[in-house]
C-alpha cells in the first residue's frame, strides 16, 4: 500500500460498522480488474473507490478525462481517476445484472441491481479546501471525493460514512439478504468458488462479452465463507499451519494458495498427502487450472521414490515388504538428504494437506525442501482424523520438525464445518462420542478441535438393519440406483468399507445389478474423473467428499481385534465423506449397530 492506501484502510477499519465487507486491491473476474477499495454493504449497496497520493504542488492539470501528474519531477498524464472508478464500477455492475436475483423484475427500475451502487474518489494529501481552490471541482464531482482532511482519526465515525453515503444517488434504495451477498462475491470474485462455474465478466478484447456471455447464472451457487476467504488471501509468507474440522475447507484453501502462488512461482509448488485417492483428486484439480506443470502433487511415499530414482539412490531391497518398504523408503531419503545426495530447496512453496497422517520425521524432511527465499509451508491439520498407528499418540511440537508455528497469524483455526448436512454431523460425531471433545494446545502443538455445524439442512441418514452382509451389498445397490435415479451421477457416489472382503461383496451386487463401479485395490486405480461409483477403504477416502456414500458393514465394528476408540474415529472420517445423503447398512452385533439403531429408532 501506500501511505494514504494504507490511511485510507485504516479509517475504513475504524469507523465503519462491523457488517461492511471491504476488500483492498483484489483482482475481480477474468479480466482482473484492479480497484483500489471495493466496500459493500447489506443496506447501503456496493461503492468503488479510488485513492490517490497526489500532492497539490504535484498535479499539474485536470480534465475530465485526464490528469497531468508530476512523476520524479517528470510530467505523466493518468486517467482522471473518478473516470477509473466509474470504468470498474460499469464493468462490475454490468456483471452482477446478469444474476436475475440481484436484479428488480418491474416497476420503472426493472433490470436494475435490486440494491445501490456507487464509485467515488479519495484524494489523501488534498485538502476540501486545496481541491475548490485549484477548482477540481469542474472535473471531479465534488460530492463524489473524499478529502484528507475529512479521513483524519480524529475524524466522527458517522461524519466519514456521510462522506462515503453522498456518492450515491439518493433515488436508490434495496437491501442485500445474506444468500445475495454471497452472489455479489461469487460474481466478483471467481477464484473464491467452489465447483466448475461459469464466469461473468469478458475477457480482454471481447468487449466485455466472453465465450460464456450467454450461459445463466446457476440458481445454487457454493462459495468461500468469508472467513475461509480472508484467511485464504492473508496467509502471508512464511511458514503456516492451518488447524480445522473435517469440512472446514481446508483442502479448498490450500488450491486457491497453489493458484495464487504459482503467477510468481520460479520453481515448482509441491502439493504432498499421504492418501493416494486423495492426491489423485488434488492432483485432477491442479489440471483443471491449469496448473499440472507448475504444481506437482504426490502421496508421500510416491515423492520419496521419485526422489531416490532422480538422484541416482538405491531403492529398498525386494524382500521387503508392507510396512519394512515403506519405512526403509522414507529412510534412504532422509539420509540422502542428510549427505547432500538428495538437495534440499528443491520448492518454491510445500504444501502438506492431511498433515496428521505424517510422522514427524516426515515433516522434518519435507520441511528441509523449502527453497529459503520463500520459506513458503503450508500445513493442514486435523488430529480428530488421525487415525495411522505412526500417528496416534505420538506427542511432538511443530518447532522439534523444523515448523514455524509460533508468531501472530502463523497459526490458524477452523471450527465450523460446511462440508456436511447437521444430520449427518450429528451422526457422525454421536458415534464419535468422547474423542471429539476438545483439547486446547499452545500455538506450538496440535489441538484437537471439536466441529461446529454451519447449520446446513438435509436428509436424515438412512439406517437399514439387515441379516448379512450379502444383504446389505444388495440393498445398498438399490439405494444408489434410487439415488441415481433421483438426479445424482454415479460418480457422485462412493461406498466405504472397513474389510476388504465387504468392499468385495458390494461389488459383485453392482456387477449383478450392471452399476458402474471403480473398485480401489492397488495404488494408482483411483481415477476422480470416472463416472461410476467409488468403492474404496474408510481409510482411503480420507480428505475426499462425495454427495451420496454407503457405508457398509458398519454393524460388525468396533472390530474385535482393533481398537474401540479408534474404530469411532475411522467411522466419523467415514461419515463425514457425505455432504448429501448418508446411507448405512448393519449387519452383525456390534456396539455402534446398537447406537446406530437406536438413532435410527
Amino acid at each position: 500500500m501506500t501511505s494514504g492506501e494504507r490511511r485510507l484502510a485504516e479509517r475504513l477499519e475504524d469507523k465503519l460498522d462491523p457488517d461492511y465487507l471491504v476488500w483492498y486491491d483484489v483482482p475481480i473476474g477474468p479480466k482482473h480488474l484492479h480497484p483500489d477499495f471495493v466496500v459493500l454493504h447489506p443496506r447501503r449497496g456496493l461503492l468503488i473507490l479510488e485513492a490517490k497520493d497526489w500532492k497539490r504542488d504535484t498535479l499539474r492539470s485536470a480534465n475530465k478525462e485526464v490528469c497531468e501528474i508530476l512523476v520524479h519531477g517528470q510530467p505523466k498524464t493518468v486517467p482522471n481517476p473518478l473516470v477509473q472508478a466509474r470504468h470498474y464500477a460499469h464493468q462490475i455492475v454490468d456483471a452482477l445484472k446478469r444474476d436475475a436475483q440481484l436484479v428488480n423484475h418491474e416497476g420503472r427500475h426493472q433490470g436494475a441491481l435490486a440494491f445501490p451502487w456507487s464509485y467515488g474518489v479519495v484524494l489523501t494529501q488534498i485538502t476540501r479546501k486545496q481541491f475548490t481552490e485549484a477548482e477540481l471541482d469542474q472535473v471531479i464531482e465534488p460530492h463524489r471525493v473524499v478529502c484528507s482532511d475529512e479521513m483524519t482519526a480524529t475524524v466522527d465515525a458517522e461524519d466519514f460514512q456521510s462522506r462515503l453515503w453522498d456518492m450515491f444517488p439518493y433515488m436508490m434504495r434495496g437491501v442485500l439478504s445474506l444468500p445475495q451477498i454471497d452472489r455479489v462475491r461469487w460474481t466478483m470474485f471467481p477464484e473464491i468458488r467452489v465447483g466448475a462455474q461459469p464466469q461473468l465478466f469478458g475477457e480482454e478484447g471481447e468487449g466485455g462479452a466472453g465465450a460464456d456471455a450467454d450461459l445463466p447464472v446457476p440458481d445454487m451457487i457454493r462459495v468461500m465463507d468469508l472467513q475461509q476467504e480472508q484467511l485464504a488471501r492473508s496467509l502471508g509468507d512464511g511458514h503456516r499451519v492451518i488447524h480445522g474440522v473435517a469440512g472446514s475447507g481446508k483442502t479448498m484453501i490450500l488450491g486457491y494458495r497453489a493458484e495464487y502462488l504459482a503467477r510468481a512461482a520460479t520453481k515448482p509448488i509441491l502439493v504432498l498427502c499421504y492418501n493416494e485417492p486423495l492426491a489423485a483428486q488434488l492432483a485432477a484439480n491442479m489440471a483443471s487450472k491449469g496448473l499440472k506443470d507448475k504444481v506437482h502433487v504426490r502421496h508421500f511415499h510416491k515423492w520419496c521414490r521419485d526422489q531416490l530414482v532422480a538422484f541416482g539412490q538405491s531403492l529398498p531391497h525386494s524382500e521387503l515388504s508392507g510396512q519394512a518398504f515403506y519405512a526403509d523408503l522414507v529412510d534412504r531419503v532422509i539420509r540422502g538428504v542428510d549427505r547432500g545426495q538428495i538437495p534440499a530447496a528443491q520448492y518454491f512453496a510445500v504444501m502438506i494437506d492431511e498433515g496428521h497422517d505424517f510422522a514427524p520425521e516426515w515433516l522434518k524432511l519435507v520441511v528441509q525442501m523449502v527453497e529459503p527465499e520463500t520459506n513458503s509451508l503450508l500445513v493442514l491439520y486435523d488430529d480428530a482424523q488421525s487415525i495411522y498407528e505412526r500417528t496416534k499418540k505420538r506427542k511432538f511440537s511443530f518447532k522439534s520438525v523444523g515448523i514455524q508455528a509460533v508468531g501472530r497469524g502463523r497459526s490458524t483455526i477452523l471450527r465450523i464445518n460446511y462440508r456436511n448436512t447437521r444430520q449427518v454431523l450429528q451422526l457422525a460425531s454421536r458415534i464419535a462420542g468422547d474423542l471429539l471433545s476438545p483439547e486446547d494446545a499452545d500455538e506450538d502443538g496440535i489441538p484437537l478441535l471439536q466441529p461446529m455445524s454451519c447449520g446446513r439442512e438435509g436428509a436424515s441418514p438412512v439406517i437399514v438393519k439387515l441379516p448379512s452382509i450379502k444383504a446389505e451389498a444388495d440393498r445398498i445397490a438399490d439405494l444408489l440406483s434410487q439415488a441415481h435415479d433421483e438426479g445424482h451421477a454415479w460418480g457422485d457416489m462412493a461406498v466405504l468399507f472397513h474389510s476388504g472382503w465387504v468392499g468385495t461383496e458390494c461389488a459383485d451386487a453392482f456387477t449383478r445389478r450392471k452399476l458402474p463401479f471403480q473398485l480401489r485395490g492397488k495404488p494408482g486405480t483411483f481415477e476422480p474423473g470416472a463416472n461410476a461409483i467409488k468403492i474404496m477403504s474408510m481409510h482411503a477416502s480420507k480428505g475426499l467428499e462425495f454427495p451420496v456414500v454407503a457405508l457398509p458393514g458398519v454393524g460388525r465394528m468396533p472390530r474385535p481385534s482393533l481398537d474401540k476408540a479408534e474404530e469411532a474415529r475411522l467411522f466419523y472420517v467415514a461419515a463425514t465423506r457425505a455432504t448429501h445423503k448418508l446411507l448405512i447398512t448393519v449387519s452383525g452385533e456390534g456396539e455402534f449397530a446398537d447406537r446406530l439403531l437406536a438413532m435410527a429408532d
